[in-house]
């Protein structure tokens, strides 16, 4: 269980909360929009998902972080009592040479700055992306090795873009991915908002198995986000699923644009100071942060159409778990708008394309459900225009080769045949 801890990481100094409060508008207004090109919508197959944003820290050794990308946040931080202050430039924050961006935490105060407590014992790094990037919804992920030790408090999360304007946590806070140092082997998701921030956050910890420690090695922290809902994994492997169900009756903030942060603490109520044990410097290593669109995002999709030019529709255009998807005249309604995602998934109307019950066999029906990231919701789309279930190694089908409108579509071994070819065009 999380030791209990008070509000946290809300802005660092005046002048910047002063600075999400006059930005905040303008990012509310400006969420990206996934682009498909018109080369991919001639090719008659779904590219990936759009990437809205990235950075891959490709820049000479002792490069500062890109400045369009991101802002550095400088100061301390009192409500979470941490014992760092964060600097500004490239003195915590820098790119290796090799592809990475370092944080670096250290046991050190070459500018005698001043802290909550006194003289500041540590510097370290925080870096946002508030006034140069926001999304609502889509897949945020980040390959990243974190450091180790008692005290240390690396965090890969999200902030509302209103948080100048509604403060925190009414702002609404997605942890992506944090890691304190007595836990090496487990990190946590975290939903923040009304009624349920600090200690009472919702949220799971993941933890790897045989006792390895997540400082050992690079790992991908990621959310996929859509209305309603929020996934979180790591290395691709799904630990938790939120949606409004899970808060009690309480508001879900998550319906609005966010933006990324990424920083290294050292101290603070939950993960406790730093000890004898402690070992400086300790390095955060982000290889890459990237946003794509989810097709979650409004608006997003088209249709998929087969045998006889009819479409892939779900049955009444019902959302209920468990509605069936058949093969249907094409009437341009939503329940015929489907998105191929980067996570694998195939979605309409905010679920996915489901195979029932996890099955591989022939025949075995297929569906909508809630998205969970389980392997009976993943699909690859090759060239050939086949639509595959790789945990089945079978291909989506329709019933019997009929074109009759309602025909259930199921999977069923590869044929080549007409009734499992697909063009997925938006």
């Amino acid at each position: 269980m999380r030791s209990p801890r008070l509000p946290r990481r809300l802005i660092l100094s005046l002048a910047m909360a002063l600075g999400l409060a006059t930005m905040s508008t303008g990012l509310a207004q400006s969420a990206p929009t996934p682009v498909t090109t018109a080369a991919e919508q001639s090719a008659g197959t779904t590219a990936a998902a759009a990437v809205t944003f990235s950075d891959e820290f490709d820049g000479a050794a002792g490069s500062a972080v890109n400045g369009a990308k991101w802002q550095i946040e400088t100061g301390d931080n009192v409500n979470n009592h941490e014992r760092q202050y964060y600097t500004a430039g490239n003195r915590n924050a820098v790119l290796d040479g090799q592809g990475h961006l370092v944080i670096t935490a250290r046991k050190e105060n070459p500018g005698n700055y001043q802290c909550w407590y006194g003289r500041c014992e540590y510097t370290s790094a925080r870096l946002n992306t508030s006034g140069k990037f926001s999304t609502t919804y889509g897949r945020v992920e980040a390959r990243m090795k974190i450091p180790r030790g008692q005290g240390i408090w690396p965090a890969f999360w999200m902030l509302g873009s209103d948080i100048g304007s509604v403060g925190w946590p009414n702002s609404g806070e997605i942890d992506i991915m944090e890691n304190v140092g007595f836990e090496p082997g487990t990190v946590h998701g975290t939903l923040h908002g009304p009624g349920y921030s600090g200690s009472g956050g919702i949220g799971a910890g993941y933890s790897l198995p045989g006792g390895q420690a997540f400082a050992d090695a690079f790992h991908t922290f990621a959310v996929d986000w859509s209305p309603n809902a929020i996934t979180w994994s790591v290395d691709g492997t799904v630990y938790q699923r939120r949606t409004p169900a899970d808060l009690g009756g309480r508001q879900w903030v998550f319906d609005k644009p966010f933006f990324v942060i990424l920083n290294l603490a050292v101290g603070g109520y939950w993960p406790g100071d730093p000890d004898g044990s402690t070992v400086f410097p300790q390095q955060l290593l982000v290889d890459y942060v990237r946003v794509s669109s989810d097709s979650g995002q409004p608006g997003g999709g088209g249709p998929i159409t087969g045998l006889a030019g009819k479409c892939v529709d779900v049955a009444g255009g019902a959302v209920a778990n468990g509605t069936a998807v058949q093969l249907y005249d094409c009437n341009g309604t939503a329940a015929q708008q489907w998105t191929v995602g980067a996570d694998g998934t195939i979605r309409a109307l905010g679920k996915c394309l489901d195979v029932a019950s996890g099955g591989t066999a022939d025949g075995t029906k297929v569906q909508l459900w809630d998205c969970n990231g389980s392997a009976a919701q993943q699909w690859a789309t090759p060239a050939a225009r086949d639509i595959v279930n790789p945990q089945a190694d079978k291909c989506l089908d329709v019933s019997g080769g009929s074109s009759a409108n309602s025909t259930r579509l199921q999977i069923w071994t590869c044929t080549g045949a007409a009734n499992q070819k697909w063009t997925v065009t938006r």
